[in-house]
């Protein structure tokens, strides 16, 4: 119908003008309709490409960030192992012993032992009996060791015993395991006066572990009534649980990290004091 109407409008304009007028106003009405329509399709067409555009760039970037997080978490653990590597790099520098640095590989399944296992063994001289420290304190003894690979026995295990001595007033003592996340100092006399807060440390004989090397601190102190002992609880100096590192002692060669630490504070205090230099007045 349109099209007739377009020639008629063309060839009769000049002519019928007050004829033709009501159909032109129609035309213009649908011409906008159309335009109007063809527009909103154009407009909802482009919008929900650009929502699939949308969508497929927001996977890729979700998969990216997902990357990222990925390389973030490595890069954050390669710098806490560096951080942790040093630290037993600068503390076997400085020890005197010979030590016998070895990595964490497994756990005692069993709830009836607490024990670790590591990643060296009778090919790299570990033996039965031997200490094994990190750098924070005392961590056990070497339990039983294959070729290539041994268990500790954690401080914490009710089977295990460390000679021990209160740092402060040098009561004398044995560490034994209690349960998973603490020790106890037994055999110690009542009349012995144990603190809160006391530091417990390794009394260094057979020349297993050094001497004054940490064991782990007072927590509480009871005595019984007619005993003629007293109950001390330690909380240890090392979490076993948060252990990846640790070091073998191959022979403490008799270190004595208290008196090292005794020689340390008396060169502070004695160690001469730099005076500020003064100036002269320059006189003309």
């Amino acid at each position: 119908l349109i099209i007739p109407f377009l020639f008629f409008f063309t060839e009769k304009e000049s002519k019928n003008s007050a004829l033709t007028r009501p159909f032109s106003i129609m035309m213009g009405l649908v011409q906008n309709a159309y335009s109007a329509f063809s527009s909103g399709v154009r407009g909802t067409t482009g919008l929900y490409l650009n929502l699939v555009d949308i969508k497929k760039n927001n996977r890729l970037l979700v998969n990216e960030n997902a990357e990222l997080r990925a390389q973030l978490g490595e890069l954050t653990e390669l710098k806490l192992e560096n951080e942790r590597l040093n630290n037993l790099l600068s503390f076997k520098q400085k020890a005197n012993m010979k030590l016998l640095a070895a990595k964490i590989i497994g756990g005692d399944l069993l709830y009836e032992h607490d024990t670790v296992t590591i990643n060296r063994g009778k090919a790299h001289g570990v033996k039965r009996g031997m200490a094994a420290i990190t750098v924070g304190g005392v961590v056990g003894y070497i339990l039983d060791s294959d070729i290539y690979s041994s268990r500790i026995i954690l401080l914490t295990d009710r089977y295990m015993a460390i000679d021990g001595l209160i740092q402060r007033t040098r009561a004398r003592g044995i560490v034994e395991g209690h349960d998973k996340e603490s020790c106890r100092l037994n055999y110690i006399k009542r009349n012995e006066n144990i603190e809160e807060g006391d530091l417990v440390v390794t009394s260094g004989l057979d020349n297993i572990f050094p001497k004054g090397f940490p064991i782990g601190r007072v927590t509480n102190v009871s005595k019984s009534k007619y005993g003629v002992t007293q109950t001390i609880d330690i909380k240890p100096s090392v979490n076993p649980s948060n252990l990846e590192e640790v070091f073998v002692i191959l022979d403490a060669k008799n270190q004595n990290f208290e008196k090292e630490q005794n020689e340390m504070k008396d060169e502070a205090i004695t160690a001469p004091t730099e005076e500020p230099p003064v100036k002269e007045a320059v006189q003309n």
